[in-house]
């Protein structure tokens, strides 16, 4: 697919309006006879100037900017005004305010520019940096295919990543490969799906979902909340530790075991919408325990990362899938979204694998950036709550409880195992430790607790969670960002005292 097909796809009919002056390759340096001739025929051939086209347009009514690699010229190569053109672009979304939405197809660098154009993936990867410091979405679709210098610039630092189906990506060609090592690189390694298997992109979509992909990321990510005094705000809502039924702790951890018990995924469905999954750490990992997504909870936007317990069962969250949910925290933070965390694990993967992927630094790793995040913060304690892992993700500006949620420093069962040699004594443990949502009111670790009924079905409870989730996201916007940091490094510092 060309440029122009995939913009015709993309955007609202007739908005697209390019911003693209005549390419002069002579004014940034000698352009041989055979260059100019490659030239000429690559013009011919593609209908274009050069190897992408900028411009802006509509998309889902919002505007947005565009950059779009061709590889029918030149083999989608990047030159000095290539790069150029791209830096213009990126400069005038800045400016405006605008998303940017980049879809390369490229084989690298032109090789008739030699080692100038190479260093043309220096500014672009520059300017994406300031276009993304300056708070604005950067969405990349890869195409095939796109390998090289761009995809190690702008190709790899979007907020969001997608590519085509079995779009070939990577870094060193196959051919080239081959004439380096004298044999043929491995097959299926630069390959879309492969990238989506390691974490190192979100979705893998036909040309033809892209439209609807993005208009879902861009109204999570363009929400825009405001900030402060000014933005829509509610009474913090409390909950009174005597109004909650005093009930044995072994009936809340029985009841957040339950394989039928609804998870973050079905809070999602219910609740939020709309919701763009992501996928991985962007750096060749990906934990299917960890769940991490754009997602709109009424009228707020904001990041969701939270144990899932549907992919959890039989494989314990590990050190990626923190490192993981450090991704969402930095995109928060980043793009000035709230973040909402939801605890429901029955612990951390206990393995050789582990320890030595840097479990425990990774929890404390979340646990400080979560501290001092300064993107607003909500937590819910969805279910289990056991031992490191529920720990990571626990500090929040609101912590809001499911009923039958709990946190304790392990498995009742292992704590009863510690302390009596045998686990048989779990549920007289999770009475003595406080593990219960009411006694997590009680001690000031959670601010409301959400009811739950005998007879509640999934989707009730779901609801009443999602209008708690939307509540405590309006308390937190509402709050003083100046203050916000201080407030939350305050109230765990008074825990327990």
């Amino acid at each position: 697919m060309n440029a122009r097909d995939l913009i015709q796809l993309t955007l609202d009919p007739g908005t697209w309006r390019s911003w693209d002056a005549p390419a002069d390759h002579e004014r940034y340096g000698p352009v041989d006879e055979a260059y100019a001739q490659a030239l000429a025929a690559a013009r011919e051939r593609s209908g274009l100037d050069e190897s992408i086209v900028t411009g802006e347009g509509r998309l889902g009514g919002r505007p947005v900017a565009l950059v779009v690699g061709d590889f029918s010229f030149l083999g989608g190569s990047i030159g000095v005004a290539t790069a150029e053109r791209f830096v213009a672009a990126a400069d005038r979304a800045r400016e405006r305010r605008l998303p940017l939405i980049a879809s390369p197809a490229s084989g690298g660098t032109r090789m008739q520019e030699g080692t100038v154009a190479f260093l043309q993936m220096v500014k672009i990867s520059a300017v994406v940096a300031a276009h993304r410091a300056a708070g604005l979405p950067y969405l990349v679709y890869l195409r095939n295919p796109t390998m090289g210098g761009v995809l190690a610039s702008w190709g790899m630092l979007g907020h969001v990543c997608a590519a085509e189906p079995g779009a070939l990506i990577g870094f060193l060609g196959p051919r080239v490969f081959e004439a380096l090592n004298g044999e043929p690189f491995p097959a299926d390694v630069q390959t879309a799906e492969n990238l989506f298997r390691h974490g190192l992109i979100d979705a893998v979509v036909e040309p033809a979902a892209l439209r609807a992909i993005a208009i879902d990321a861009l109204d999570v990510l363009t929400s825009s909340p405001v900030v402060g005094p000014a933005a829509p705000s509610t009474t913090p809502s409390t909950t009174v530790v005597a109004d909650l039924p005093d009930r044995p702790a072994w009936e809340s951890i029985t009841a957040s075991r339950d394989p039928q018990r609804p998870g973050v995924r079905e809070l999602l469905e219910v609740a939020a919408g709309p919701v763009v999954p992501l996928n991985g750490t962007g750096q060749g990992e990906a934990d299917p325990g960890m769940l991490l997504a754009l997602a709109r909870f009424g009228d707020t936007g904001c990041v969701v990362l939270g144990h899932d317990r549907r992919a959890a069962t039989g494989s314990p969250i590990g050190p990626a899938g923190l490192r993981e949910a450090r991704r969402g925290m930095r995109l928060a933070a980043e793009l000035g979204l709230p973040l909402v965390s939801i605890v429901d694990t029955a612990g951390a993967a206990l393995s050789p694998e582990a320890e030595e992927g840097g479990l425990a630094g990774e929890i404390a790793r979340s646990l400080a950036d979560l501290t001092t995040l300064t993107a607003p913060t909500v937590c819910l304690v969805l279910g289990q709550g056991a031992g490191g892992m529920a720990l990571a993700l626990l500090p929040a500006d609101r912590v809001i409880a499911a009923e039958h949620g709990w946190i304790s420093p392990l498995p009742p069962e292992g704590a009863s195992e510690i302390l009596h040699r045998t686990p048989t004594r779990a549920a007289q443990i999770a009475d003595a430790q406080g593990v219960r949502a009411r006694d997590l009111l009680r001690d000031r670790i959670v601010d409301i607790v959400v009811p739950e009924y005998p007879d509640d079905t999934a989707e009730a409870f779901l609801r009443r969670i999602g209008a708690a989730l939307e509540r405590e996201l309006h308390t937190v916007l509402g709050a003083d960002p100046a203050q916000r940091l201080s407030t939350r490094l305050a109230r765990y510092r008074g825990i327990g005292l």
